[in-house]
């Protein structure tokens, strides 16, 4: 199993919940978030762990998913949608509802689209998220 590069089929990806889905998501998101902010120079890593933070919280996830909307294809709208409604337990201080959902909504997408290994369109859009 190689670990960096799963290719699950779409079977095997509808099998993990929206939440698990959202939870392998939240890294992927992460780790492109680190490796920007790495290739763009930062080295002190004070500041990379605060410029991480303020890009993978709930309220930045969410502008992120707002400005991705209208380039997702049905079937990412879709999946996005189911993440977005998925029943969480709990909110983190500092996101509002809404925000929160959002940001699973989002991270469920990344996580589908990571394990089924559309890196290609994990890129796209992650890209457009930084032009935004």
């Amino acid at each position: 199993m190689d670990y960096f590069a799963p290719n699950m089929s779409v079977t095997e990806v509808n099998r993990i919940s929206m939440l698990g889905l959202a939870h392998i998501g939240d890294g992927v998101y992460e780790l492109m978030t680190r490796t920007m902010l790495c290739r763009e120079g930062h080295t002190a890593i004070g500041e990379l762990h605060k410029l991480t933070v303020s890009r993978v919280k709930a309220p930045a996830q969410a502008e992120a998913a707002a400005r991705i909307l209208p380039l997702l294809t049905e079937e990412e709208l879709a999946l996005y949608k189911r993440g977005r409604n998925a029943h969480v337990h709990g909110v983190p201080k500092g996101a509002d509802v809404g925000e929160y959902h959002s940001a699973t909504g989002l991270e469920a997408l990344f996580g589908y689209l990571y394990l089924l290994g559309r890196l290609e369109r994990l890129n796209a859009l992650f890209d457009a998220i930084l032009e935004g």
